[in-house]
């Protein structure tokens, strides 16, 4: 369980840490999740590094086993990165992060340029959508919660009303425990404009690896690619045409070689 302490607005967020002594010369990856998620969702890429690498999984703020708070942005959210780091003494270290992740991923070069290493982001830029992909999943989990249901099959049958893919049921309903979300519904709604939004950065120099689906909204117009190219200098971009935003749940074995080589080529 992660631990708030209030005083100083620190939050040490939930972590599973796998840590190896082979690999003390090499940055720690971190893995950020998305919204919506946990630390388990890119279990895929850290069982396929921990071979190789000091691997730190975590859970957010407001999700997961992490602390509920009312603020949210990626400039906190960052900064609870960079303070559970700090409380498991990593120093150096590189980090991938999915969607949401990938923008807390992004905010790390502005608060921690000297010790960040490498990134890798999946399907998700620097840039301020406008459009909002999730207006039906907030319905269905209000209702959900407004309901006070206990068990997933109940919460299925209610979120059925306002979702049509079976898979995003599924999904969320991983967070549904004991007749709670573990996320913070409420916070989450209140901060989606900064959840969609952004501040452009100063340009970063360091190796930067996108991979987006090739059906995914996320980066498919020139604005995106021009945000990317104005934040970002020494950059890569990879496209799984036959994906979606969820790519490394798609096809995971070609995210994972994708991944693995950056690194190897950059660590």
């Amino acid at each position: 369980m992660s631990q708030y302490f209030s005083g100083n607005r620190v939050m040490l967020l939930n972590f599973e840490f796998q840590q190896i002594v082979e690999a003390q010369s090499k940055p720690a990856i971190v893995l950020i999740h998305g919204l919506f998620g946990s630390l388990s969702n890119l279990g895929m890429i850290a069982r396929a590094l921990q071979s190789e690498y000091s691997v730190l999984q975590l859970d957010v703020r407001n999700h997961g086993k992490s602390a509920h708070d009312t603020e949210m942005n990626y400039k906190v959210m960052a900064q609870d990165v960079l303070d559970t780091l700090d409380h498991l003494n990593i120093e150096q270290f590189s980090v991938i992060g999915h969607s949401m992740g990938g923008k807390i991923v992004m905010k790390l070069t502005e608060l921690a340029p000297q010790r960040l290493q490498n990134l890798i982001i999946l399907d998700m830029c620097p840039f301020a959508y406008q459009e909002n992909h999730h207006d039906s999943i907030f319905k269905a989990l209000f209702a959900v919660q407004n309901a006070n249901v206990a068990s997933r099959k109940e919460a299925h049958e209610i979120m059925q009303t306002f979702l049509k893919e079976d898979m995003v049921i599924h999904f969320l309903l991983k967070a549904f425990n004991k007749g709670q979300w573990l996320f913070n519904v409420q916070a989450i709604f209140d901060h989606y404009a900064d959840i969609i939004g952004w501040d452009n950065l100063p340009l970063w120099g360091k190796p930067t690896l996108f991979i987006k689906g090739g059906k995914s909204p996320y980066i498919y117009k020139a604005e995106h690619i021009e945000a990317i190219d104005q934040q970002f200098d020494h950059v890569e971009l990879e496209t799984l045409e036959n994906a979606g935003h969820w790519l490394h749940a798609e096809q995971p074995e070609q995210v994972n070689l994708i991944i693995k080589r950056f690194l190897n080529n950059n660590v």
